[in-house]
C-alpha cells in the first residue's frame, strides 16, 4: 500500500533551521506532485509548499517564501522541506502529501495520499 513517512521534525529556537524529509513507497513517485502542509492546534490545515513531478514548478505560501525550500529526489522517492529562519508561528504538525493531479495543489482535498505528520516546535 502507499506510505508517506515524514521525518526531521523537532524542537528548535527561533532563527534555527530544520530539514524535513518524506519517504514514499507503494506508488510511482515520479508520477506525483508533492506538497507540504501544516496544521497548528485549533487551526485548519494550510498549504506550505508544492513541487511538480519534474521539480521545475515550485510553489510556496507567502508566509514561508524566502525561508523554506522544497525539493525532491525521484530516484530516492523522497521530498524535502528545508526550513530556515524558523519562527514561533511555524509551530505545527507538518504533513507531506502526494497528488496524481496537481490542478488543486494549494488545497488539501487536491491530494490523494498523506503521511502522518512530524511535529515542528519553534520556541521564541
Amino acid at each position: 500500500q502507499v506510505q508517506l513517512v515524514e521525518s526531521g521534525g523537532g524542537l528548535v529556537q527561533a532563527g534555527d533551521s530544520l530539514r524535513l524529509s518524506c519517504a514514499a513507497s507503494g506508488l510511482t513517485f515520479r508520477n506525483y506532485a508533492m506538497g507540504w502542509f501544516r496544521q497548528a492546534p485549533g487551526k485548519e490545515r494550510e498549504f506550505v509548499a508544492a513541487i511538480d513531478w519534474s521539480g521545475i514548478a515550485i510553489y510556496y505560501a507567502d508566509s514561508v517564501k524566502g525561508r523554506f525550500t522544497i525539493s525532491r529526489d525521484n530516484a530516492k522517492k523522497t521530498v524535502y522541506l528545508q526550513m530556515n529562519v524558523l519562527k514561533p508561528e511555524d509551530t505545527a504538525v507538518h504533513y507531506c502529501a502526494a497528488a496524481l493531479d496537481s490542478g488543486r495543489r494549494f488545497e488539501p482535498t487536491g491530494y490523494n495520499y498523506w503521511g502522518r505528520g512530524t511535529q515542528v516546535t519553534v520556541s521564541s
